[in-house]
């Protein structure tokens, strides 16, 4: 792990890091997040839906939109050809949540971990509009990178 901090010049200002000089490599990251209710609300969305539609394919198809835009909202990340997006909301029932998944691939010379992270808290913040009508307490919680590949920094993956 390196100490220094790459978006900031030798005089401390903010830049987008210049990746000019890399060499594209296959890129992948995977970044995991939960969505938990109250045990009540829970069963009731998971019985009876929520009026907005299906939770998991509304916030599955949010994700995505929010990986494709994700340099649109973090000021200095790059913006990439994505190759691959999969997201995926998998309800937990011993802990009332629903999971969010995703998966984010790219050729290029910088990696997709915040594509990954933006398209999972994207996919967190859509069931929490969706669902909160039911239930206002609910919480985003635990959102991690779990891996990635590629990269000169090497391979990363999260001890669970």
């Amino acid at each position: 792990m390196s100490d220094k901090l790459t978006h900031f010049d030798k005089d401390g200002r903010a830049r987008m890091v210049d990746v000019s000089e890399k060499t594209p490599t296959e890129r992948r990251a995977v970044a995991r997040g939960q969505v938990l209710f109250s045990p009540q609300a829970y069963q009731t969305v998971r019985s009876v839906g929520v009026k907005k539609g299906d939770i998991a394919s509304v916030a599955e198809l949010a994700g995505v939109m929010g990986a494709k835009r994700t340099a649109d909202l973090i000021p200095l990340c790059h913006p990439l050809s994505l190759t691959g997006i999969k997201l995926c909301v998998s309800p937990d029932d011993d802990a009332s949540a629903f999971v969010v998944t995703a998966e984010v691939k790219t050729t290029g010379q910088t990696g997709v971990e915040m594509e990954a992270l933006t398209a999972v808290t994207t996919a967190c913040l859509t069931i929490y509009d969706m669902a909160k009508a039911i239930d206002k307490s609910m919480v985003i919680d635990n959102v991690a990178l779990i891996e990635k590949s590629g990269g000169a920094s090497g391979d990363f993956r999260r001890d669970e």
